[in-house]
């Protein structure tokens, strides 16, 4: 009886062994930047404003045609605002400065995935974003296209963050009650396109 258990846990363990050991590899997909783009907008109480934001690097795992894992850095310090396609560099300089984004001390941010559900062409993907050292997880829809070129394009047309959550509190209605209507908005919300190759 004892002969049978070791040789059963033995099994189990060899078994065990070659299901990690022949675990299929991702295949790694890198962000092409010069092809990717990311857009913000925030709104405040008078109106709203938009612009964009550079993509540092990122990459994209697929088992198969199945998105496994990825991540991407954004370079804080190319934040620009653009409304109606006229730049507003003034208001660029106070994103910048440590009411925002504070890039001087935190010039980047960053995403990565940690669970995608639904497979094909639209997918959920829940994952860690850190802004300004701060990191929570957000949860957004995806549509994953296999472009004719062998490149994947992953577009998500509306992620919504709390700034608050990052420690962006200026003229935040939930912070300061007093504020009347000089406020803006917790929420932003920013989409991103990112088209990766092998």
């Amino acid at each position: 009886m004892k002969l049978k258990i070791t040789s059963f846990l033995m099994l189990a363990l060899v078994a065990s062994f070659s299901f990690f050991a022949f675990k299929p590899k991702a295949d790694v997909y890198k962000v092409d930047i010069s092809k990717s783009a990311i857009k913000w907008e925030g709104k405040k109480f008078s109106g709203s404003h938009t612009g964009s934001v550079a993509l540092t690097s990122g990459e994209l795992k697929f088992n198969g045609k199945k998105l496994a894992d990825g991540s991407f850095i954004v370079d804080m310090t190319t934040i620009k605002t653009m409304d109606d396609d006229k730049p507003n560099p003034k208001l660029d300089g106070h994103l910048k400065a440590d009411d925002f984004f504070g890039t001087d001390k935190f010039p980047t941010a960053n995403f990565v995935i940690k669970k995608v559900e639904g497979a094909g062409t639209d997918v959920k993907i829940t994952g860690d974003l850190t802004i300004k050292g701060k990191t929570n997880s957000i949860s957004f829809p995806a549509k994953i296209t296999w472009n004719a070129d062998k490149s994947i394009s992953a577009v998500a047309e509306k992620i919504i963050v709390d700034r608050t959550k990052y420690g962006i509190e200026y003229k935040s209605k939930s912070i300061f009650s007093n504020i009347g209507d000089n406020f803006i908005y917790d929420d932003f919300t920013f989409s991103v396109k990112l088209v990766a190759k092998k």
